[in-house]
């Protein structure tokens, strides 16, 4: 069997051991450096599909970041995600800051937190980069990079799963191939299998990146694309208090506020994100299917009221198919993305269910 090998730097050693007390620290600075292990761990043969086919050349970049004598708690999020979930040297860094970090309501005091960037995304994980040629992902095949990330750093069990949108479907995943390295799963706005209105627009946004690719102007469409996924990640009840307002007008015609809002937030994602990533992570999240009944270990799941993408109905069903399930309700106007920006009513949740 091939060994994995890896590259990157662990300023503590392995996470989960302990190096004692002898060296001291005269600063915060030095202290924060000290608690962040990351690495790009390269699988040393060919990493076989769920859906078939195989990456000939498997790296995964992952990083840690907390006191290595504290439970490990894996997160992860959305597509768009990757591994730096918070940072404590730069707390814009980090896509989850609101949540994790120092007094947050996953607090990096008393865990620390590990994570990876997807397999398909534009981190340093292996992905298509500057093509939209890439083989199907599962949401198993994520799981399966977490497990080897946990047995390259020996950690046998972690304390929590926390996965919010697609990381919950991962999450959820890893519970079903891996009950005996988990302690209890927390999902929010994630169910078992994707709901077909979501398929409907997910499918339309990547018809929009493929037309554009053909066309030769793979960015715009990729801009477009999110746009038009922005839309469906808030609520009509977000976007009539923050934009009705009346149009501008330009020599091409009308200019609405909510559509400068969406286009500006589509460029923006389409300088730092490859189209190749986009389309093969909106595809995994639509091939996402687990049976709940499967899995053993306790869940804690959390749904929003006005999720448009991850309907009530489907949290619902999701947590009366699990053995073991703790259903918590929200109501928040930013529907999908409360996980981001709900960070005061995630904290009573994040307490009970990392109990």
């Amino acid at each position: 069997m091939s060994v994995p090998a890896t590259r990157g730097h662990s300023s503590s050693g392995l996470i989960g051991v302990s190096h004692g007390n002898s060296e001291h620290h005269s600063n915060m600075s030095s202290q924060i450096a000290r608690n962040v292990r990351e690495g790009v761990l390269s699988l040393g043969k060919p990493f076989c599909l769920h859906h078939g086919g195989q990456i000939a050349s498997l790296d995964i970049a992952w990083r840690c970041e907390g006191d290595p004598v504290h439970p490990v708690v894996v997160a992860l999020g959305g597509i768009s995600a990757h591994r730096v979930v918070c940072d404590q040297r730069d707390a814009a860094a980090g896509w989850w800051s609101t949540v994790v970090g120092p007094g947050a309501p996953i607090p990096t005091d008393r865990y620390q937190i590990l994570s990876f960037d997807y397999l398909g995304g534009s981190g340093d994980t292996t992905g298509p980069k500057d093509s939209l040629a890439f083989p199907s992902v599962s949401t198993f095949d994520q799981a399966e990079l977490l497990h080897l990330v946990l047995r390259h750093l020996e950690i046998q069990s972690i304390h929590a799963f926390v996965g919010a949108s697609y990381g919950g479907m991962v999450g959820l995943a890893f519970a079903d191939r891996y009950p005996q390295r988990l302690q209890r799963l927390i999902v929010l706005s994630a169910a078992h299998r994707t709901h077909p209105m979501a398929t409907a627009w997910r499918s339309v946004q990547r018809r929009i990146v493929r037309l554009g690719d053909r066309l030769g102007d793979t960015r715009s469409a990729l801009a477009l694309a999110r746009a038009l996924a922005m839309s469906t990640y808030r609520t009509p009840e977000e976007f009539l208090q923050r934009f009705d307002g009346e149009a501008r007008h330009n020599p091409e015609g009308a200019v609405f506020p909510v559509e400068e809002y969406l286009m500006a937030r589509g460029e923006q994602y389409a300088v730092r994100y490859a189209a190749g990533s986009f389309v093969a992570l909106s595809e995994s999240i639509d091939l996402h299917r687990v049976d709940p009944r499967q899995i053993s270990v306790p869940v804690s799941a959390l749904a929003v009221d006005s999720d448009q993408l991850v309907p009530l109905a489907d949290m619902q069903q999701l947590a009366a198919s699990l053995p073991q399930c703790r259903l918590t309700q929200i109501h928040s106007i930013f529907g999908h993305d409360a996980f981001l920006k709900e960070a005061q009513q995630l904290r009573p949740f994040f307490e009970q269910s990392l109990r």
